[in-house]
């Protein structure tokens, strides 16, 4: 446990992580989510969960000055932590909510 939580453990990370479980792949929609995370900090977090794999950094077809963030087959298996999480945290912590609001969506 320890050694995921040394990748995972702060909040930021796994917001990320969440983010991209959404559909969102540009650096300007992550700094849109609800939280504020600031621009250094995201910056620091989509190049460690790109070094550890999960992530991977692909210049956009459309706009070669853009790139795309997706999740890799590895940072897909997290969908099996934080479901159940999420859920956790809906039941037993207050004022939790589900953010289901997909990039672009506009909803």
């Amino acid at each position: 446990m320890a050694c995921a939580l040394d990748l995972l453990g702060d909040r930021w990370t796994l917001l990320v992580v969440r983010d991209l479980n959404l559909g969102r792949k540009y650096f300007e929609e992550f700094l849109a989510s609800p939280e504020g995370i600031a621009t250094n900090i995201l910056s620091d977090r989509l190049k460690l969960l790109v070094r550890y794999g999960l992530v991977e950094k692909l210049p956009d077809e459309t706009d070669r000055r853009r790139f795309i963030y997706k999740l890799t087959p590895r940072g897909k298996s997290l969908r099996k932590v934080l479901v159940p999480l999420t859920r956790w945290s809906l039941e037993n912590i207050p004022g939790t909510k589900f953010l289901m609001k997909k990039a672009g969506s506009g909803k």
